[in-house]
């Protein structure tokens, strides 16, 4: 390995042929090394990146295992300092990973770093700029749709977004990777939920630019696949990393957020849907899978379930103020 390189990018990709090629390019002249993991593709993408793109090591699947398997293979062969996560509908800007690298360097507390995510085809528009969570038991990306501007400073965030984000790997070795009962979807929430448990913080980082397409595999914003398996994590999420008395605390704002959303994509057609996908997240609680990967509340880390909460609640305010 050469010394000089200390990240890893690594693509999950599943039949993304029409984005990967953009994507590897964008990163040519960046300092990682990279990784494609390819979900049981039959488009043609592992063509693509045998004859195109050798410098990409190309680790295959027997079929589509979903985001989080993907992503865990290839943290797993990494072997730098840092693993970076990037969508396979994504282009990067130059110095993208000079820049996470550099603030990560800065902030040894700092578990991982979102990149200013944009609008692939609307660059002066933010696409993500961090996500966080609220009471409600919902996860929403800042600055969705507005203009970039107002987001070019640094901050901390709730946890970074999956589709361009920089892990530090000493720490996954602590928490663990991706869950991969989530299969995709909320699985980074879920990540960054799980190091803000063992004290550690998440940055958004604004001088690593990444434009990105938005929902490139499974279709549009807001489609039945989408919205059931969504719906199913988010009740997962809560139950695996929220200790019982925090649920009781939380329980009127979940229950309210569970009804809005009914409301809401009943509205679309989607209603069934969700609470199809509710359902779903009950019984994988209920499970012996589910339950085994709950994380198991410590006293000692009372302090970061106190913070953690305290944003759940100032994050229900920020939700409708963004």
């Amino acid at each position: 390995m050469d010394g000089k390189i200390r990240s890893t990018i690594v693509i999950p990709n599943y039949n993304g042929i029409q984005y990967l090629e953009e994507c590897l390019s964008s990163l040519s002249e960046e300092p990682a090394h990279i990784i494609v993991v390819d979900n049981g593709s039959s488009d043609g993408s592992r063509e693509l990146v045998r004859e195109r793109f050798p410098q990409a090591k190309l680790k295959c699947l027997d079929r589509n295992y979903g985001f989080c398997r993907a992503v865990n293979l290839g943290i797993a062969e990494s072997k730098t300092a840092y693993v970076i996560l990037l969508n396979n509908d994504t282009k990067v800007q130059a110095g993208f990973v000079e820049a996470l690298e550099q603030a990560m360097d800065k902030d040894p507390g700092a578990f991982s770093g979102a990149a200013q995510i944009r609008n692939l085809y609307h660059p002066e528009l933010m696409d993500d700029a961090g996500d966080f969570y609220c009471a409600l038991g919902w996860a929403f990306a800042c600055g969705k749709d507005k203009p970039k501007e107002a987001w070019q400073k640094e901050r901390k965030i709730f946890s970074a977004c999956g589709a361009a984000a920089i892990l530090r790997k000493s720490v996954i070795e602590e928490i663990g990777g991706l869950d991969e009962n989530h299969f995709a979807y909320l699985e980074d929430v879920d990540l960054g939920y799980r190091a803000r448990i063992y004290g550690y913080h998440n940055l958004y980082i604004p001088g690593a630019v990444v434009f990105h397409a938005g929902s490139g595999v499974s279709g549009s914003r807001h489609n039945k696949f989408k919205v059931d398996l969504t719906s199913r994590n988010s009740v997962y999420l809560i139950y695996k990393n929220m200790p019982f008395w925090q649920i009781l605390l939380n329980l009127p704002f979940l229950l309210a957020g569970f009804v809005i959303k009914t409301l809401f994509f009943m509205r679309k057609g989607l209603g069934a849907d969700y609470v199809r996908g509710l359902g779903r997240g009950f019984r994988l609680c209920a499970s012996g899978e589910g339950r085994r990967h709950k994380v198991r509340f410590r006293k000692e880390h009372l302090s970061d379930y106190i913070t953690i909460q305290l944003e759940l609640w100032r994050n229900v305010w920020y939700r409708f103020h963004d």
